[in-house]
């Protein structure tokens, strides 16, 4: 049978999503405790996407194939198992040819800023800037990375993959008291695109960049004319959206 998990994790502590040698990795936690419950033959999991360090998700999604289980038992016997910074929300079935990661759709990023006073209690939960920022300009500027562009600027490197062409469908930025969050939904994103597009509304909410030269970086095709790569701690995968008839 093959089944869909939708799930959560505190990335606070992970050296990321992907398995890493010697490193904790959500992934790894993951396979072992379904291995665990496979009668120790390996279990392999397909997530919708890698997340970096310190990033964390209100919703992941990854599909495996293993023997028949009712679904809520299942559940219930990872969630025992697992530690408590990876939850399972849920499992279902889906047709033997879903793959988590090739029949996605839409994705959701969204990213936390205190502008407020220092919090320490948020110190890996929200990015502590802790000044004000013009919200205004930082909304004019993220329109123009909405529709379909090349973001070879805003990706750590771009020899990794096939197309750096990527669509942004829409962009939220909302102040919370003191926090600002930043919400992006596309049709997928490239390593470290959510936290350097932040970086540069960040740089334009300082007034050190106009919100028009957003367009002109997306041309340049050159990381080096992009802003800084804001901090992991900020950045949460929110939601992820399948066809009906695929997965949701």
């Amino acid at each position: 049978m093959r089944y869909l998990m939708w799930f959560s994790y505190n990335g606070t502590s992970f050296s990321g999503y992907q398995i890493q040698k010697k490193k904790r990795t959500v992934e790894e936690e993951i396979e072992k405790v379904l291995t665990k419950l496979n009668h120790n033959k390996s279990v392999k999991i397909y997530a919708s996407g890698r997340t970096d360090a310190k990033v964390h998700a209100y919703v992941q999604t990854a599909h495996f194939d293993f023997e028949q289980w009712n679904v809520e038992n299942l559940t219930y016997k990872l969630n025992q198992m697992l530690p408590a910074d990876i939850y399972v929300k849920k499992i279902e079935e889906v047709k033997k040819d879903f793959h988590a990661r090739y029949t996605e759709k839409r994705k959701t990023y969204v990213y936390k800023i205190n502008c407020g006073e220092y919090d320490p209690f948020t110190i890996h939960t929200i990015f502590q800037y802790n000044k004000q920022l013009n919200v205004e300009n930082m909304k004019k500027a993220s329109q123009f990375f909405i529709g379909e562009h090349d973001f070879t600027s805003f990706t750590k490197t771009s020899k990794q993959y096939e197309s750096t062409v990527r669509t942004i469908y829409e962009i939220k930025i909302e102040k919370k008291g003191d926090t600002l969050e930043i919400e992006f939904t596309g049709n997928g994103f490239l390593q470290y695109m959510v936290r350097n597009m932040v970086g540069f509304l960040i740089e334009v909410g300082e007034g050190k960049r106009k919100p028009i030269e957003v367009e002109e970086v997306l041309g340049k095709k050159d990381r080096k004319y992009a802003a800084f790569t804001a901090n992991p701690e900020g950045l949460y995968l929110k939601n992820i959206e399948y066809k009906k008839e695929d997965g949701k």
